[in-house]
């Protein structure tokens, strides 16, 4: 019997290991897995290149992360914000290495991932610093950059309902990046609010199909404030 579901963030996350890219969703703090990020700053993998729309925010969740010292390097489109403190500090001391990569081209570089896509041209950074190096094409009268597809050994996405299958359904904004990352990773693991009995789902409802999620862990729904700080129960 295929059953994907996960005792605990302890057992979806064993065997993350040393070295590994993992593809973490959200976009801002919507949708963000702070119970996997969480459960990987205590599993206590390194030398990781992180990947996700930013760079933390605060001291918390993604943050966290990169204040453990264990990420080697992140690939984002906005690593600085207003409460982006950590980040900012570690990049300026030498600590932390940044791939700036505009939003669109990280969104289509995962899902060329996923697609198995080798490469694609995008007109996005041409003539800018970040094409710099790399190679360059017109196609019909208009210039293109090379860029390359992001694969992941890890994805941890946060998702709002699932079934042992691994289908899951996402809520609202929380949807973001969820979707083409866990297509583009060896190892995608997803939290959700609500576990489903097989069947219960709606098949034109769901967003990421079971072929690909590895574990499914569920967790609380936690109550935040309007800052998008968690309240004390």
């Amino acid at each position: 019997m295929i059953n994907k579901i996960a005792r605990s963030v302890a057992d979806a996350l064993a065997g993350v290991q040393d070295g590994s890219t993992v593809l973490i969703g959200g976009f801002g703090t919507a949708g963000i897995p702070n119970e996997l990020i969480d459960g990987l700053i205590a599993q206590g993998a390194r030398d990781l290149t992180v990947v996700n729309n930013n760079a933390g925010n605060g001291d918390t969740g993604l943050a966290a992360l990169l204040k453990t010292g264990r990420v080697r390097k992140i690939i984002c489109s906005f690593p600085r914000q207003a409460d982006s403190h950590v980040f900012d500090g570690l990049y300026r001391s030498g600590k932390l290495e940044l791939e700036l990569v505009p939003q669109g081209n990280l969104a289509e570089r995962i899902r060329a991932a996923g697609a198995g896509i080798g490469a694609f041209f995008s007109p996005t950074a041409f003539g800018t610093e970040l094409a710099k190096g790399r190679e360059t094409r017109e196609i019909h009268g208009r210039h293109y950059v090379l860029e390359m597809p992001i694969h992941g050994d890890v994805a941890l996405i946060k998702a709002e309902q699932g079934d042992r299958w691994g289908n899951l359904t996402y809520r609202k904004a929380a949807r973001n990046f969820g979707p083409v990352m866990a297509t583009a990773a060896r190892l995608t693991v997803a939290t959700v609010h609500e576990v489903v009995e097989l069947g219960d789902m709606d098949p034109e409802h769901i967003v990421t199909p079971g072929i690909y999620v590895h574990r499914v862990v569920r967790i609380d729904r936690q109550a935040t404030s309007a800052g998008g700080f968690k309240l004390a129960a």
